[in-house]
């Protein structure tokens, strides 16, 4: 299926509108009790139920939209699916609360093995939006490596140490914020090896 553009403020809603949904629903079922079959099932784990469909929802609508997900897409989604279905069955919310840890260390560890072959494979994804030259992509790759898994580490010491309240707003917010912030703080670095310049002169 060919690419096609959407209007950026109807795919920012479709791949932020779930999690930020999620914050609000648990916001508002965080002290609900909900009784199905028997088994009593507090809000995060009534509010995680409802954010499966949800997010496979808008993954397919995107797709339908675009003609492409992009690897990350995919793989948030199963995850979603397999660590949300996890603490459904289960009726146990640390299933879900892993899931930003897995997800961070299977990218960190794919940069690494990259990394290892001496190939920079977040060139690969980001090349065409930051123009750099092979050195400044090894280096940029190798803190974004260590970014993911400082990131898989935030998450583990949060979940396990603070109130559910508080790991949703951090998953929420803290997360994607610290990514932003991250690549702010490379603008150095991208400047110093962007080749934009070069391939402009040429």
């Amino acid at each position: 299926m060919a690419d096609r553009s959407v209007a950026p403020w109807l795919k920012s809603t479709l791949e932020l509108g779930p999690v930020l949904g999620f914050f609000v629903a648990y916001l508002w079922l965080k002290d609900e009790t909900f009784t199905v079959a028997g088994t009593d099932y507090d809000g995060f784990i009534a509010v995680t139920a409802g954010f499966i469909p949800v997010i496979l929802l808008s993954m397919a609508i995107l797709w339908k939209l675009t003609g492409k997900l992009s690897p990350m897409q995919v793989l948030t989604a199963v995850l979603v699916v397999v660590f949300g279905g996890l603490t459904v069955w289960l009726n146990d919310e640390r299933f879900l609360k892993i899931k930003p840890t897995i997800i961070n260390l299977l990218l960190g560890g794919v940069l690494f093995v990259g990394l290892w072959r001496g190939k920079s494979l977040l060139s690969v994804v980001l090349s065409d939006a930051l123009p750099m030259d092979a050195e400044g992509w090894m280096i940029l790759t190798r803190r974004m490596a260590w970014f993911f898994v400082a990131s898989a580490v935030a998450n583990e010491l949060v979940w396990r140490t603070q109130s559910t309240e508080f790991w949703v707003t951090f998953e929420t917010f803290f997360l994607p914020g610290s990514m932003f912030v991250f690549f702010i703080s490379q603008a150095g670095l991208i400047q110093r090896h962007s080749t934009e310049t070069e391939e402009g002169e040429g």
